[in-house]
């Protein structure tokens, strides 16, 4: 079976279609500026060359309808025609307590993933756009809604309630979700397949590090804490968000700013982190690598900041799990990001952590770059959110 793998953000649309029989994807791409003067999209057929088209995309639908004519092509497509995708798997990036797993989609699922707007305001409409969008040009095929919140549902209260009045709780499910979920849950099992271990047995803390960053504690196969929170604001210093601060902070930058609210917030997620750290040097990690290696020291501060707190929330979910086997680094930065890895590292040592710097200056597939008689296993793992989606899709529908 073919599955089509969308993911919608507000003004684009990433895809892969990936053959659930051998698990490669067949295609991919990318439609850009949707709404937008200068829209593009993106195809890369397996084992062709990539095309780039400009294009008008007034809507989602539009795109959706484009990313289809690029599968169709009689010259470059991969499929005859749309009866070959058997299924169309979406991410989903909040699921609330609604829903603990991958779900197929009806007007039921539909209607709970809107009653999540609030919690994201900008991923939930667009994610709901974008299967709109696919049942108007695919209405007879079978949609499944993948959550990034889901993975995190296991949590127990202890690790997802915030120290503010229980009723919020009770009447807005104010508490911490975590985000993510998809990526974290293909890491820390594919950590088990790697070492013959059984995942049920082993003690994971995953590091998602990328623009986007976030840690997660996975003991006996089940995610027991994570760092981000109602919000993917909370946890870690990422590219532009500040992750946690002191509450307090969003009040004393309003009075000496003159700010509103959402203000402070728009400069709390687009303003800071690793770019207002670096005083606004870059918030793609490897110009900050770059300046860290040229002694610029707004980059040393942001990369030597970051890496602290990634060591910080290693330690906690150790304590979490009272203890760890295998730390995992994942996503952009703990993926192709040696000096990151190796940074964060050096706080290690209390876990029996040394690293062989040859296997860590390494790229590609999983690699451990622990030494052999290092306590706790170290190594770094590609992820790939887009097979875990389809996986879940072709589960639910098979």
């Amino acid at each position: 079976m073919k599955i089509l793998v969308i993911n919608c953000g507000s003004s684009s649309l990433k895809f892969q279609l990936i053959d659930s029989d051998t698990e490669q994807c067949v295609a991919k791409g990318l439609c850009e500026r949707i709404g937008i003067e200068g829209s593009m999209i993106t195809y890369s057929p397996a084992g062709g060359e990539k095309e780039k088209t400009v294009t008008p995309m007034a809507n989602h639908t539009q795109a959706i309808q484009l990313v289809l004519n690029a599968l169709t092509n009689e010259k470059t497509g991969v499929v005859k025609d749309l009866s070959e995708i058997g299924a169309v798997g979406h991410r989903i990036v909040h699921g609330g307590e609604k829903f603990s797993t991958s779900t197929i989609i009806d007007d039921e699922v539909m209607a709970a993933i809107e009653a999540c707007n609030d919690l994201a305001p900008l991923h939930n409409p667009a994610n709901l756009i974008g299967i709109n969008a696919c049942k108007e040009l695919m209405p007879t095929t079978p949609m499944v809604a993948v959550f990034d919140t889901a993975f995190h549902q296991t949590m127990p209260e202890e690790a997802y309630l915030y120290g503010i009045p229980y009723e919020y709780y009770k009447k807005y499910k104010i508490r911490r979700y975590g985000f993510h979920g998809t990526s974290h849950a293909f890491v820390s099992k594919r950590a088990a397949e790697f070492l013959n271990v059984p995942y049920e047995s082993l003690k994971t803390i995953v590091c998602h590090l990328g623009n986007g960053a976030s840690i997660s504690a996975v003991k006996n196969g089940q995610c027991i804490d994570t760092s981000m929170g109602l919000t993917p604001l909370e946890g870690l210093i990422m590219g532009t968000r500040s992750g946690d601060i002191d509450p307090a902070v969003i009040e004393f930058l309003a009075n000496k700013e003159g700010m509103s609210v959402n203000d402070v917030l728009n400069v709390l997620n687009k303003k800071s982190g690793v770019l207002g750290l670096s005083d606004n040097l870059s918030s793609d990690f490897r110009d900050i690598e770059d300046g860290y290696f040229k002694g610029d020291e707004n980059a040393v501060r942001a990369m030597k900041t970051f890496c602290y707190r990634v060591a910080k929330y290693i330690g906690a979910y150790a304590a979490a799990m009272n203890g760890v086997d295998v730390i995992c680094f994942t996503a952009g930065v703990g993926e192709n990001g040696p000096l990151v890895r190796s940074l964060v590292c050096e706080h290690l040592g209390y876990l029996g952590v040394t690293i062989d710097e040859e296997q860590n200056n390494k790229r590609g597939d999983d690699t451990v770059i622990s030494t052999p008689d290092s306590r706790t296993k170290v190594m770094f793992i590609p992820t790939n959110e887009e097979l875990a989606i389809a996986r879940e899709t072709y589960r639910l529908v098979k």
